[in-house]
């Protein structure tokens, strides 16, 4: 499959960022696409509503769906699948993006900080996934993919930040066992990461502002390398942990420069890579 055309795809995390960017390329070929997030009023510092996603992406050759949904109540997630089961007859992707982050140590980490990082990125991308299998498996070509790091499981990657890594090497255990139990439904589970920093909200207001802006790439670049890898054959391609640039590598990229936020900057590497 080379096109995401009439295809449906389920996006947490879809107002803003990295998950709008992916939405924005599956709209480019004529997809569905369902935004769900809990953005529906403008926020001082986080740009973008479901609404304005929504528009973004109709513009785009999309249809869209804005749902608000706070992923970590299992309710509103199965109520969200079903709506768009009944708006657009099933659903074909799943992309797992919305996450929490808090970095500091464990003595400085606040237990509210630890519950929401574990209960959206482990517990609701496995609610999500757990909600969304059922119509996947009636899909053609079916896909999970969680924006989560390779299982490098080394103590430099835990030492800093233990209570962030544990929740975002949850979501990446999820696509370890789910890429097995489902291979015999031909579901495809994959995880695809930045190599290097990627321009967002978090970035602009909890990891360094505009210096690290200069040295990050923008969402484009994962909104590319998802789009490789939702139009791979599912029985083929899962349970792999992606990074975005060796992706596009493969795809016969060898130019990275449009996606740098400054051009000429030196770029900052992520987490865990």
């Amino acid at each position: 499959m080379t096109t995401l055309k009439g295809k449906t795809l389920f996006i947490t995390g879809a107002s803003r960022g990295i998950g709008k960017a992916i939405a924005l390329r599956a709209a480019r070929d004529g997809a569905n696409i369902i935004i769900a997030a809990k953005t529906t009023e403008p926020h001082p510092k986080l740009p973008g509503t479901i609404f304005t996603a929504a528009e973004e992406i109709e513009k785009a050759g999309g249809r869209a769906l804005p749902l608000a949904v706070d992923i970590r109540e299992e309710d509103q997630v199965v109520a969200a699948v079903a709506k768009a089961v009944e708006t657009f007859g099933g659903i074909d992707v799943l992309v797992n993006n919305a996450s929490a982050i808090h970095l500091t140590g464990t003595v400085d980490t606040p237990m509210k900080r630890y519950d929401l990082m574990h209960s959206i990125n482990t517990r609701g991308t496995f609610v999500c996934s757990k909600a969304c299998i059922p119509h996947l498996k009636r899909s053609s070509n079916p896909h999970i993919l969680n924006n989560s790091p390779p299982l490098n499981m080394e103590a430099r990657w835990f030492a800093p930040h233990v209570a962030y890594t544990m929740a975002k090497f949850g979501m990446s255990m999820c696509v370890l066992g789910m890429a097995e139990e489902l291979r015999d439904d031909g579901i495809a589970v994959n995880a695809l990461w930045p190599r290097t920093v990627i321009a967002t909200a978090a970035v602009q207001n909890l990891l360094g502002g505009e210096d690290t802006i200069k040295g990050s790439r923008t969402p484009d670049i994962m909104a590319d390398a998802a789009y490789a890898i939702l139009t791979k054959p599912s029985r083929s391609f899962t349970g792999n942990f992606c990074i975005d640039e060796d992706v596009l590598r493969a795809d016969g990229v060898t130019n990275f420069d449009k996606y740098q936020s400054v051009p000429g900057e030196d770029l900052f590497p992520d987490y865990f890579i």
